[in-house]
C-alpha cells in the first residue's frame, strides 16, 4: 500500500515499516479534510498485516504541525464539538488505538493540535532545535483533543498544568528532560532516526508488540489489584506463539532469534 492523498502520504519502507506524512506545508495545519484522511489511513494500516510499525511525520522541517487551521473556525463556530472536536478526537484516538507501534518524528514547531497528535503516538523523537507547546489558553480555550488527559500521563499533573496554564513553548532539552519526548535527534535528521528505530522494533515479534501496546494502554492507569488478572489474561496466548517458542529456543541455544518477518505485499 503506497498512495498519496491530498493531505497525507503513505509510503512503505520495507521490513514492516510504513512512513505516514502530513502533507500540508509549510506548517502542516490540522484541517477537517486532513482529519478525515487520517482516520481513513489508520483504518487501512490496521488492516495491513505487512505493516508492523508506523512513523508519523510532517512535510518539511519548519513544523511537524502547528495545530488547527484557525481560518476554519467561523465555519464550525455554531457547533464546534460536533463539527470539529469530535472528529479531531476520533482521528487522534485512531493513532493511540492502532494496534501497532507509532513513532512521531517531530521537526521544528509542534503545538496545539499538532502536540496533541504527537502525544497520541507511542514514542516521540524531537529535533534538538524543535519546540513544543499548548498555546490554546491564549485563544481563551483549552487543549480539547487529548491534551487534558494525555499530557499529565507523560509529564505529571503539576507540569502538565503549568504548560497548559502558561501556553508557552518548551524547548527541546526541556521536552526531553520532563519526558514529553523520548529522544532528541539533530535537526533535519529526525525522520531517519525514527525510521531506524522503527526498523529495530519491526523486527520484534508482532504478537508481543500488539500486546504490549494494548496492555500498557489498558492497564497503565489501573491499580495493581485491578490490573493483575488482565495482565495474566494477556500472557496466556503469548506463550503459545511460534515467536515465543523461537525466542526461548534461541536463548537456550545462545543464538539470535529468528522471528517471523512481516508478510510480503
Amino acid at each position: 500500500m503506497e498512495y498519496r492523498n491530498k493531505l497525507i502520504t503513505v509510503e512503505k519502507q520495507g521490513g514492516g515499516v510504513c512512513l505516514v506524512s502530513l502533507n500540508n506545508p509549510p506548517l502542516n495545519v490540522v484541517t477537517l479534510p486532513l482529519l478525515e484522511e487520517m482516520r481513513d489511513v489508520m483504518a487501512k494500516l490496521e488492516a495491513d498485516d505487512a505493516v508492523r510499525v508506523v512513523v508519523l511525520t510532517g512535510s518539511g522541517v519548519k513544523a511537524f504541525s502547528v495545530g488547527s487551521d484557525v481560518k476554519e473556525f467561523p465555519d464550525v463556530w455554531d457547533d464546534v464539538v460536533e463539527k470539529k472536536l469530535k472528529g479531531e478526537n476520533e482521528a487522534f484516538n485512531a493513532l493511540e488505538f492502532l494496534p501497532k507501534p507509532v513513532i512521531a518524528a517531530l521537526e521544528g514547531t509542534v503545538c496545539g493540535g499538532g502536540c496533541e497528535m504527537a502525544m497520541a503516538c507511542d514514542i516521540r523523537i524531537l529535533s534538538d532545535q524543535g519546540k513544543m507547546g499548548m498555546p490554546e489558553i491564549n485563544l481563551g480555550i483549552f487543549p480539547a483533543s487529548g491534551g487534558l488527559f494525555r499530557l499529565p500521563k507523560l509529564v505529571g499533573m503539576a507540569k502538565a498544568m503549568e504548560i497548559m496554564y502558561l501556553g508557552d513553548f518548551v524547548d527541546a532539552a526541556e521536552c526531553h528532560r520532563i519526558g514529553l519526548v523520548n529522544r532528541l535527534a539533530p535537526a533535519g535528521q529526525v525522520k531517519e532516526a525514527a525510521l531506524e528505530l522503527a526498523r529495530t522494533i519491526a523486527a520484534k515479534p508482532a504478537a508481543a508488540l500488539r500486546t504490549i501496546k494494548q496492555g500498557v494502554r489498558d492497564l497503565g492507569m489501573r491499580t495493581t489489584e485491578d490490573g493483575f488478572l488482565d495482565n495474566l489474561r494477556y500472557s496466556r496466548p503469548m506463550w503459545n506463539t511460534p515467536d515465543c517458542a523461537e525466542g526461548v529456543r534461541a536463548f537456550l541455544e545462545k543464538r539470535p532469534p529468528r522471528f517471523a518477518p512481516p508478510p510480503e505485499e
